[in-house]
């Protein structure tokens, strides 16, 4: 497992440093791994509602979409529709696992171009597909490069940025992603009259960005710890300088090394990891990635054309409304871009649980009352849903969404940061997956109360960030556990026996 160093000082102080040009283009070019993965979880909720795309792959879903007492609810529900979108997720459950181990031996630059080629290939797969088994196998492509590049990306960018522009540069990511989903609103709104193959011209445009991200990474450098703990210290210090825009970089060079060498002294870190003064950082780690996912974002953001034709939108209407969520989203992680190291991590994401809670409510009380199983919602009702779909992807976007990503790489200490994060990465995955090839069938059968469901869920995770989820914004790394876990009211008690230990060596020290 790769050692995910971030260079931040144990006493506090700031290395000397610029934000350089290069560290920027880095930055960018790395996060177009998030634009590949954004324009997937947009695309693939506008094609599934293209009558051709229908017609071609799922024939038994488009009757049901255009008998006329369909249930509105239940329209689309039909496993394998749910697996062409949930696949994905599968393989980069599978690929992330093998992706932190290349991370490890060969560096982060090759696993991100490794992520571009196969997105590429599933790309390719997806656009000239001809059956359902062609199709899914492009779907464990794109998987397989989502593995990939959401298990290299974040941990590059920690790598190169300077400590104090960490938050701001890490969030690129998911601003990126951000910026995917819209582009693949817009695409399919003018390729859903592009018949028959409207369909093949959205899946293919997956290409661009990994095409874009393979170009890029030839001139990305590679991090000077991965360099280091592959041996290369030489190289590592001239990268660091190039990077960091001074000369006087020997002292951010030699933690960097020491913290290395007490990396690679970890052996077991997952076995470190089920240690009871670990529990703290899993639990929270893997709890930001569960409630990430039970929002209800990415139904929101799979299925919007999906959702909004189910409440009365025509093809073109539908997609349209995605288009403004998706733009929505992408203006609203600027507000994270920029506040996350002023205001905190905590404040935004109590903020917007209250947010998503009141939009998620009034939605689903709207639903209830006004779209049956068999009738049109009227268009007030209906464009009025289309805002509280808008305002609560606005409070997600600025607060679950990015410190989802973002908290998993402050809390953990270095003998246990890469399986921490390896795990949090694998956790987002598993309940993306659950919940892509659940939602549909649960929209069926549970109707308007399926936002119901995720309002509880919601209640749930803003209790757990008001009593158990520390502030992380401004502590070094190092510090972590010292100035924030062993302060909490909760979490202290899980140090008791290091405490503990750390007396009784200072006694025999005396002693002695």
């Amino acid at each position: 497992m790769p050692a995910i160093v971030i260079s931040e000082s144990g006493g506090g102080q700031d290395f000397p440093a610029k934000l350089t040009g290069q560290v920027v283009v880095c930055s960018v070019i790395a996060a177009f791994g998030g634009l590949m993965f954004g324009y997937d979880i947009g695309i693939s909720g506008g094609v599934t509602s293209m009558d051709d795309f229908l017609i071609k792959f799922f024939p038994a879903v488009y009757e049901k979409k255009h008998r006329a007492q369909e249930n509105n609810y239940c329209k689309y529900d039909n496993q394998y529709l749910q697996l062409f979108t949930s696949s994905l997720y599968l393989a980069a459950i599978v690929a992330s696992f093998f992706a932190s181990m290349a991370c490890k031996k060969f560096g982060r630059k090759p696993v991100i171009q490794a992520a571009s080629v196969f997105f590429v290939a599933g790309a390719i797969l997806n656009t000239v597909a001809k059956d359902l088994l062609m199709l899914i196998l492009g779907r464990l492509c794109l998987g397989a490069g989502v593995g990939f590049g959401n298990q290299a990306v974040p941990l590059f960018i920690s790598e190169i940025a300077p400590a104090k522009y960490r938050g701001g540069l890490n969030i690129c990511f998911q601003l990126l992603i951000t910026v995917g989903i819209l582009c693949a609103n817009v695409i399919n709104y003018f390729t859903s009259n592009m018949h028959p193959y409207g369909w093949r011209v959205s899946l293919g445009g997956a290409a661009v960005p990994a095409i874009i991200l393979l170009v890029g990474s030839i001139v990305i450098v590679e991090t000077p710890t991965s360099l280091i703990e592959r041996g290369k210290e030489d190289q590592g210090l001239k990268t660091l300088r190039k990077i960091r825009g001074v000369e006087d970089v020997e002292k951010e060079f030699n933690e960097l090394v020491h913290a290395t060498e007490v990396a690679n002294q970890a052996k077991h870190a997952y076995r470190s990891l089920m240690k009871r003064n670990s529990r703290p950082q899993l639990i929270c780690s893997a709890l930001l990635q569960v409630f990430q996912q039970l929002t209800g974002i990415n139904v929101i953001m799979f299925y919007a054309p999906v959702l909004f034709q189910t409440m009365g939108f025509k093809s073109d209407g539908s997609l349209l409304s995605a288009v403004v969520t998706g733009l929505v989203n992408v203006l609203s992680t600027l507000v994270a871009v920029f506040s996350v190291d002023r205001i905190g991590r905590r404040k935004l994401l109590i903020e917007a649980a209250v947010q998503m809670l009141v939009a998620q409510s009034v939605m689903g009380a709207i639903l209830a009352v006004h779209l049956k199983a068999s009738n049109e919602m009227p268009s007030n009702y209906a464009l009025f849903v289309v805002f509280l779909v808008c305002l609560f992807v606005s409070g997600f976007a600025w607060s679950w969404g990015p410190l989802g990503w973002l908290i998993p790489s402050e809390i953990f200490p270095l003998e246990t940061r890469s399986a921490g994060f390896f795990f949090a990465v694998s956790t987002n995955m598993l309940f993306t997956f659950l919940i892509a090839q659940a939602f549909l069938t649960m929209l069926c059968h549970m109707r308007s109360g399926i936002f119901f469901f995720f309002v509880a869920w919601i209640v749930l995770m803003g209790s757990f960030a008001i009593f158990f989820l520390p502030e992380t914004k401004g502590v070094p790394i190092d510090e972590m556990n010292e100035r924030v876990w062993k302060k909490h009211w909760f979490w202290k008690r899980y140090f008791d026996d290091d405490d503990r230990e750390m007396q009784a060596k200072a006694e025999e020290k005396q002693l002695a």
